[in-house]
């Protein structure tokens, strides 16, 4: 078996560490990121209040603490990608399964459809949809979901009648094998791997997704902390407070860099000729 390099296995290492301080949130944090303090409104970090304790990342203009609220954004933000990133992932691979083993007129529709929905901006979709059905958590999974399902459509699409064509397809195939065991048990293994690199970028795009929707107002909405929500508060205190808008724009653009050269380095693994392009 094939070792991963390095540069992976660290990507991998701090993504998961995003992933596990995320999930452990609600153990981990020092204060609750909701209980407000107007006395300890827009504290420096390294601040210490004798009752409440260390602020390490100072607080907001309500005296929250900074770094309760950004991981508990981070809890929100992982949430949103995960779930939305399954629902573009079951709808875009089916519709691409589909297209691609059928094709003739399922084909044709399939891909008009894709070519339609991906000449619309996807946030521009994204905020239009949620600003008629209104914000929150669940309403913006499935609008980012079924936005960004025409790049796995694709992928499927193209992948499917690649490996639909080999002979140990045509063999299940006179065997008798029926279509939905040939596309679950030969093809989908076989094109898993350009569908895991697509993820992976996606999973990158929706968090951005999430916090610039959150930043709008459309997103998560407060008292809950989002990543993108707490740099919309903190642009009103830039000169005064910088931490408000520092730590968390760090935190959602290493995510964001970690998410991006893992998928172009999954990418160079699973197809290196891509590499050598």
């Amino acid at each position: 078996m094939r070792r991963l390099p390095v540069s992976i296995v660290v990507l991998l290492g701090v993504l998961l560490a995003f992933g596990i301080a995320a999930l452990l949130a609600p153990w981990i944090v020092p204060h609750d990121p909701l209980r407000q303090s107007l006395l300890l409104r827009l504290k420096p970090p390294g601040t210490v209040d004798p009752r409440q304790g260390l602020f390490a990342l100072g607080t907001d203009d309500l005296g929250r603490d900074l770094l309760s609220r950004i991981l508990y954004g981070a809890r929100a933000s992982f949430a949103v990608a995960i779930l939305s990133v399954a629902v573009s992932l079951a709808v875009g691979v089916s519709l691409g399964l589909a297209a691609g083993w059928f094709r003739s007129w399922t084909a044709t529709i399939a891909m008009r459809l894709v070519d339609t929905m991906l000449s619309i901006p996807a946030i521009l979709l994204a905020v239009l949809t949620v600003a008629v059905i209104g914000p929150g958590f669940l309403d913006l999974v499935l609008v980012l979901g079924l936005t960004r399902w025409p790049r796995y459509t694709r992928v499927a699409y193209a992948s499917t009648l690649q490996v639909a064509s080999m002979p140990f397809i045509q063999a299940s195939e006179m065997a008798g094998a029926g279509a939905v065991r040939l596309l679950s048990r030969h093809v989908l293994p076989n094109i898993a791997g350009p569908l895991l690199v697509v993820a992976t970028s996606e999973f990158g795009l929706m968090i951005l997704f999430e916090a610039g929707l959150s930043f709008l107002g459309l997103g998560i909405q407060p008292p809950a902390p989002s990543w993108g929500s707490i740099l919309s508060a903190g642009r009103q205190y830039v000169e005064r407070a910088w931490w408000l808008t520092v730590f968390p724009g760090i935190g959602l653009f290493a995510l964001v860099v970690c998410v991006n050269l893992l998928g172009d380095l999954l990418r160079d693994q699973l197809d290196p000729r891509s590499a050598r392009r």
